[in-house]
This record gives structure tokens, C-alpha cells and sequence, in this order.
């Protein structure tokens, strides 16, 4: 008998970030193939870093992204500030871990208002959306706006920021001109509050998964642009140890590199620092997430909108504190002379963990350069929430399997690219 063969084709997905292609093979309704098919070219960052001026990664590295551009500049600077053997002055850090907030503002509101939410409001995107949510949809723009605003109070610009450097800042502010960031901050953390109670009330699938968590902690602070690596099970190590730990493969279905956790599938992100830092997260961010019904666990990756508002609410209130206790630098920033070494850095961008490790020669140009991003790290579990999602009910029709895929996707807000493409999901339900 000839087999059934079904094929689901999504021509646009849209709300993501790149270009990709899901394909699903279903055997008497188990799964037997679930790839997360990146197909853009690759973009050879680490290639063309080799040869340049220690100083010039943290601006080249901000280019890989434009939702996420200082993530790359503080990892970067982390680790060629390792590599040269200087540590910068607490004023400085603090300056950088306000600029940090501000990404972490601006990109979570943009993925859980524009990109996210249509999908447990019923809507194709946020321009429909926005007609019966204007409430919503308006706080959350402005919620994106004080992020940016505090971008470009710091950075110079909202997208890829100018005013960061090697060893710290080209300039730093003076007290008096943070005075107008916290009114409109303080103006953003009602905002906050109420987007994080908005999307607590979305009806969410009830599934959970076992990934093994990857994330950055410190005893005294929610991870933001440095810390010790913590894992669900073994002992934190630091960054020097993460090729240690963190193997990237190459898979025929990829241009994106695949990555274990010694030997095992795990997460970064928002659910993997939620769920290891809990304890320090503020406390209005720890009541609206007992109010979200989240605990200090989560596990269900469909709620990790609510973990990201939380987060958002968290970066408002870190950033409100580090201007209330803001001193102006002595200096706006440390030099860093370029000697022979390898340096290791790490910091939370919004979709996770971000690893950079840089060789410097001994002519101080820049000998060989490694970036793991968080969504490479995420590819193996994708695939695997994909198979279980399908496998937990194969009898699902084309435009409910699709939905589900597309949702289970979005939850990651991966970052295939810096821009919005599309993504192919062609789902075989025959024998071969």
C-alpha cells in the first residue's frame, strides 16, 4: 500500500528573526526527524575579527545584531579586558550594567508585544492586534521607547551604541543629566507592572520539559553582564571553562552550529536564569511573579513570556537603583594595553548566554576569535520540543500542528539573523 504522505508548507513565518526551515517526520505517529533548518549563509565574524586591533571587536561584534548589540560589546570587552589583565573600576561596571538594562527594556518589550503576545491573543501580528489592544499594545511601545531612551543616554545611539569602548566608556554623564532617565524609567516601571499582569492571563499549553539550565549567577545580583557559569546539575565554572563544557558540532541540516552541555541537551535564556537565579531577582519583580503563578521554578517554555516581563521589571528597577547611587567616574575609561594572551568573556544578552573568547598575538592584533550565541546553544532543544509537542498529539490537523509549531518557536524569540524572513515547516506523515 502506498503510504500517506502529508506535506505542511509554512511559506512566512513571521515574528522571528532570520531565515530557517522546520521539517517533521512522522512514522505511525511517532517522530522520527524534527530539524531546525538554518540556512543563511554564514556571516564569518569570528574570520574577518582575526588581524584587527584588540580594541576593534566590541564596535565589529556589536554588527551581529541590532536587537542585541551591546550583549556583543560587553561580552567582547569582558574578554579582551580578561586577555589584557585589567579590571575596571566599580563606577564603570555599574555604568555598563545600566547601559545593559536598557537592552534588555527595549528587546523584551519588542518580543513580548509585538512578537509574542499575537499569538495568545488570536492575532497575526501586532498591527491587527493593536485595534482591539491599543492599551496594551501602547504601554508596550512605551515600554520599548524607555529602553531605548536609556540606550541612547549612555550608548549615544538606541541601535549598535557608540559610546562604549575597551576598558569602558568615550563618555560618562554626570549625575544631573540621569535625572530625566529615572523620571521616564520610573514612568516605564507602571508600565512594566502592567504588561506583566497583562500577559500572566494568557491561556498557556500545559506542557514542561526537562532541558538541562544554563546561565550566569552571582551571590549578590540577577545576571546581567558578567558572573560565574551555573548549571541545573554539576558544579558553576568559569568562563576560561566553557569549551570545556560547551561542544559546538556542525549538522547537515544547518549553517548554525549545534551545542551539548557535556554531551547533553541544554537551555540558556530567560527560563534558564529565571529558574537559577530566582532568589535574586528584586522584589516587585519576585511578587508579580508569585501573582503570574510562576513560583521559583518554571518550566514551561509557552510561559516564558511571563518570565521576560518579570525580567523586564527586574532591568527597571536594577537600572533606577544604579542611577539612585550613581557616582561620576574619575575617568571615563581605563586603558587597556594589548600583550600576548586569551581572554574569556560572558554576559546575559535577552535570549541567553553569550560567549566570547579572543587570542591576542604578539604584534596586539587579535590572532583567533570564538562567539557562541545563545540561539545556536537552543537549536538541539527546539528540535526536541518540536518532536514532543507533534508526538503528543499526531492527530492533529495541518492548521492546528501548524499554529503549534509556530508558537513553540516564537517562544524562544530566536535570533536566526538581524532581521525578519522566514521559516519553511514541511511535515512528512508517510513511510519511507
Amino acid at each position: 500500500m502506498t503510504p500517506e504522505i502529508r506535506t505542511l508548507t509554512v511559506g512566512a513565518l513571521t515574528r522571528v528573526e532570520g531565515e530557517g526551515a522546520l521539517r517533521i517526520t512522522l512514522r505511525d505517529g511517532q517522530v522520527h526527524r524534527a530539524e531546525l533548518n538554518i540556512y543563511e549563509p554564514p556571516r564569518f565574524f569570528e574570520a574577518f575579527l582575526r588581524g584587527r586591533a584588540h580594541t576593534e571587536p566590541p564596535d565589529l561584534t556589536a554588527r551581529v545584531c541590532g536587537i542585541c548589540p551591546v550583549a556583543y560589546q560587553v561580552s567582547a570587552c569582558n574578554a579582551l579586558e580578561d586577555a589584557c589583565g585589567v579590571r575596571l573600576e566599580p563606577d564603570l561596571l555599574a555604568l555598563r550594567r545600566l547601559l545593559y538594562c536598557g537592552e534588555w527594556i527595549s528587546s523584551h518589550a519588542l518580543h513580548i508585544v509585538m512578537l509574542h503576545a499575537p499569538d495568545f491573543l488570536g492575532y497575526p501580528d501586532a498591527i491587527v492586534m493593536a485595534g482591539d489592544h491599543p492599551r496594551f499594545v501602547g504601554r508596550g511601545m512605551a515600554l520599548k521607547k524607555a529602553g531605548n531612551r536609556l540606550l541612547e543616554q549612555i550608548g549615544g545611539r538606541a541601535v549598535h551604541p557608540i559610546n562604549m569602548r575597551l576598558g569602558g566608556f568615550y563618555s560618562v554623564p554626570t549625575r544631573a543629566e540621569l535625572g530625566p532617565l529615572a523620571e521616564t524609567l520610573r514612568r516605564a516601571l507602571d508600565d512594566a507592572s502592567y504588561i506583566a499582569r497583562a500577559v500572566a492571563g494568557f491561556d498557556f499549553p500545559d506542557v514542561e520539559f526537562d532541558h538541562e539550565l544554563l546561565a550566569l549567577g552571582a551571590p549578590d545580583r540577577y545576571p546581567i553582564e558578567d558572573g560565574v557559569i551555573r548549571r541545573t546539575t554539576g558544579e558553576p565554572f568559569g568562563p576560561s571553562e566553557f569549551a570545556d563544557h560547551v561542544v559546538e558540532a556542525q549538522v547537515p541540516h544547518s549553517t548554525a552550529l549545534h551545542a551539548t552541555l557535556d554531551g547533553r541537551r541544554y537551555i540558556t535564556g530567560p527560563l534558564a536564569r529565571y529558574n537559577l537565579n530566582y532568589a535574586q531577582l528584586s522584589p516587585l519583580a519576585r511578587q508579580l511573579a508569585a501573582e503570574a503563578g510562576l513560583g521559583a521554578r518554571c518550566w514551561n517554555p509557552f510561559r516564558s513570556i511571563v518570565v521576560r516581563a518579570v525580567e523586564v521589571v527586574y532591568a527597571i528597577e536594577e537600572a533606577l537603583r544604579i542611577i539612585d547611587g550613581y557616582r561620576r567616574p574619575d575617568r571615563p575609561y581605563v586603558e587597556v594595553p594589548a600583550r600576548p594572551g586569551v581572554g574569556f568573556g560572558v554576559s546575559e544578552a535577552p535570549r541567553g548566554l553569550l560567549y566570547h573568547r579572543y587570542e591576542i598575538g604578539a604584534d596586539g592584533l587579535i590572532a583567533a576569535a570564538d562567539i557562541v550565541p545563545p540561539t545556536s546553544q537552543n537549536q538541539a532543544a527546539i528540535e526536541h520540543e518540536m518532536k514532543r509537542l507533534v508526538e503528543s498529539d499526531p492527530t492533529l490537523g495541518d492548521a492546528e500542528l501548524t499554529a503549534l509549531c509556530e508558537r513553540s518557536i516564537r517562544n524562544w524569540d530566536p535570533c536566526i539573523s538581524c532581521s525578519t524572513h522566514f521559516l519553511t515547516l514541511e511535515v512528512d506523515r508517510g513511510d519511507r
